[in-house]
């Protein structure tokens, strides 16, 4: 009985000394955002530890919603940073996007999103992001 409890009691000290050592697992980026237009540049990076930094600021938490969000557009985002998907900008353009994911990058203007749903769906997050996390 003494073998199991030693084995027990060295896998509590290592799983202590693992999240006591300050150990920094850098979980990969989801995606980079840049926004231009409309006066001003905002910059957002997502990664999938559910963390956003905003214009290069200090890093805050997301809700697990916009996580669950953000994990979903990277996916259904990647067979067009895969074909590097680049929409001109029109006339109307207000804003115009950028956005590099680990498959590559893909610019638009935000008047794509009424032909592309992920493209609409990613100004949507960047928005709401935005207002959250960025002021």
């Amino acid at each position: 009985m003494r073998a199991p409890g030693r084995a027990l009691a060295l896998v509590l000290v290592a799983a202590a000394m693992i999240s006591g050592c300050g150990l920094n697992v850098e979980l990969p980026d989801l995606f980079l955002v840049t926004r231009t237009g409309g006066g001003s540049k905002l910059t957002l990076v997502v990664n999938d530890g559910g963390q956003i930094r905003c214009n290069g600021g200090k890093q805050k938490t997301l809700a697990s919603s916009q996580l669950i969000t953000a994990r979903d557009l990277a996916d259904n985002l990647a067979g067009d940073a895969t074909a590097k998907l680049t929409i001109p900008a029109t006339a109307d353009t207000v804003y115009s996007y950028t956005v590099k994911l680990q498959q590559g990058t893909i610019s638009f203007p935000d008047r794509a999103a009424t032909s592309h749903k992920y493209l609409g769906q990613l100004e949507a997050f960047v928005l709401q992001a935005a207002q959250q996390y960025c002021t």
